[in-house]
């Protein structure tokens, strides 16, 4: 097979869309099968084991400490009996409620994202695990076995989260990255989604590195995701400010909410949402 020309588009794309990483890789499954007879109501998983998890290895800000995480054998299997747990959900019984699959869904992809950072760490960056041309790629590779089928990130966000009509996922699910939104060192909960929705909402447009507004200005300036996702939020820029107002800070929400606004999009960091990321100051990169 003459592979010159997957050379040259790979170079191409590290030119100009950043990093890429090539190499023969295969599907991941992680998690387990499970008889049809021993799968439990959405309603009844326990995500204790990822609260336990998040809370020890996530600080406020939600950088991980993936380092610690990877070397401490007792967190990983922890985190692999918890992926084992996920896969033991009938997904398909009626009696969970929309709360309860939401949930269950958001910590599912942000736990297979963490569990796919360990498999590479030390990495500077999700994206050079993200193959676009061949090999393998965290988003698409990267498997969870669950009531007889294995979904991956991709198959996880936008034929499942996605359908289901609540754009705040989008400041819920979390892509190991800078400007994602951060994770909560607390897992999600169907009794509290609402309110940790809301507040992740909030806490995305507070942060300046993912929403910016001068008062001076005609021009809001939002995250990247608002412009890959936008359709979620509405048909158009002014349905996607309406939709995004009630979470902005007071100075720019009445802009948002007039139709007036002008949109730019902010240029996305992917590195690594690492405690060990000497800026943010964190004592254990010193």
């Amino acid at each position: 097979m003459n592979y010159f020309p997957y050379v040259i588009a790979s170079i191409l794309y590290s030119l100009f869309c950043g990093p890429l990483t090539i190499y023969a890789g295969s599907t991941v499954f992680v998690g387990r099968e499970i008889k049809e007879a021993d799968r439990v109501s959405v309603s009844k998983i326990d995500h204790a084991k990822w609260n336990s998890l998040l809370k020890q290895f996530v600080d406020s800000e939600g950088a991980i400490d993936y380092g610690g995480w990877k070397s401490d054998f007792d967190a990983v299997t922890e985190l692999d009996t918890y992926l084992n747990h996920l896969s033991s959900a009938d997904i398909f019984a009626t009696d969970a409620d929309k709360r309860q699959q939401l949930a269950f869904w958001i910590n599912a992809y942000n736990a297979l994202t963490v569990k796919g950072i360990l498999r590479e760490y030390p990495t500077s960056s999700i994206r050079n695990h993200t193959a676009a041309m061949f090999g393998y790629n965290l988003w698409k590779d990267l498997k969870l076995r669950v009531a007889g089928s294995a979904y991956s990130l991709d198959d996880i966000e936008h034929k499942i989260l996605r359908k289901m009509f609540d754009p705040r996922i989008h400041f819920a699910i979390v892509c190991a990255s800078n400007s994602c939104p951060k994770l909560r060192n607390e897992a999600y909960a169907a009794e509290d989604l609402d309110e940790q929705l809301t507040n992740n909402a909030k806490d995305f447009f507070a942060d300046e590195t993912k929403f910016k507004h001068d008062p001076s200005s005609p021009t809001l300036q939002l995250s990247s995701i608002l412009d890959w996702y936008g359709e979620d939020f509405g048909k158009d820029d002014s349905a996607k400010l309406k939709a995004i107002a009630p979470y902005l800070p007071d100075s720019a929400r009445p802009l948002a909410e007039s139709g007036q606004a002008k949109v730019d999009y902010l240029q996305y960091d992917w590195s690594l949402n690492d405690q060990s990321d000497p800026s943010k100051g964190n004592p254990k990169s010193k």
